[in-house]
């Protein structure tokens, strides 16, 4: 799901290549066969399990798309996108940041379909635990992890596919989505995703009175994600800070990728 934190990208055309210190926006220039200078503001921290880099990668691509009037597609967008991810991280990367960064809103990714689902007015409090991770070096792990147990891992992936697919049946009950929330980190923890400081986090946010909370992301540092009663978020927000985190009070945002005026 989209959260409302975003990106702000501002693309200029130029008549020599400007290389970005990222490799996701020298890719996107590549991409769309263009040379133009970037320019970017971002609400939303670096390597913290909040789809940075999906978020940039799509606001660029926007961004280029409307400078040299390309009349790319918001599909298209999230395809070239995965496909930019995908190569920034050796083949790793998924296509539901990308996706949701594109579109907005909760998007169901099962196998290559996507499907959007309704719009709900959730109210979460984010957590940025400020530890740094890497999330190559977190699939990684988890692939190792699967190569030499497989008897132990394939079945945990499964009931978090279970858990997933019975959450979504419960959007519109947060203390049921909750509770699929708290499972789902329990079976993120087997997998050694965690990180001690999530831990802390996750539980501050639980007894302060949230439905559930989880870590978001590949885990192993990065950010976790708490579901509130609507009275309660700053309580809760204030119990994460109290861990040495950085809180952020939010909800969906069900618009994606767009066009500013006068950024």
């Amino acid at each position: 799901m989209a959260v409302k934190p975003r990106v702000f990208v501002t693309v200029r055309k130029s008549h020599r290549a400007q290389h970005a210190k990222s490799p996701y926006i020298d890719s996107c220039f590549e991409e769309m066969g263009v040379m133009g200078s970037v320019y970017i503001n971002s609400q939303i921290p670096s390597s913290s399990g909040l789809g940075s880099s999906a978020a940039i990668t799509v606001a660029t691509l926007s961004a280029i798309n409307d400078e040299f009037d390309l009349h790319k597609n918001r599909e298209e967008i999230a395809n070239m996108a995965f496909e930019i991810e995908k190569k920034v991280q050796k083949g790793r990367a998924s296509p539901t940041d990308t996706t949701v960064a594109s579109y907005g809103g909760i998007v169901l990714i099962s196998g290559g379909a996507r499907r959007r689902l309704p719009p709900q007015n959730l109210h979460l409090v984010i957590g940025d635990s400020l530890v740094s991770h890497s999330t190559a070096k977190m699939v990684e792990m988890v692939a190792d992890l699967k190569k030499k147990h497989p008897e132990i891992v394939d079945p945990v992936l499964d009931v978090i596919e279970g858990v997933s697919m019975s959450a979504i049946h419960h959007l519109n009950n947060p203390k049921e989505l909750g509770r699929f929330m708290n499972m789902n980190n329990a079976l993120l923890e087997v997998l050694g995703v965690g990180h001690p400081q999530l831990s802390r986090l996750v539980m501050a946010a639980r007894s302060s009175g949230a439905f559930g909370a989880k870590i978001t992301g590949a885990g192993g540092g990065g950010s976790m994600v708490a579901l509130c009663p609507k009275q309660l978020k700053n309580r809760i927000a204030g119990a994460i800070e109290a861990c040495d985190a950085r809180a952020m009070v939010t909800g969906i945002d069900t618009e994606g990728a767009r066009k500013e005026k006068n950024v």
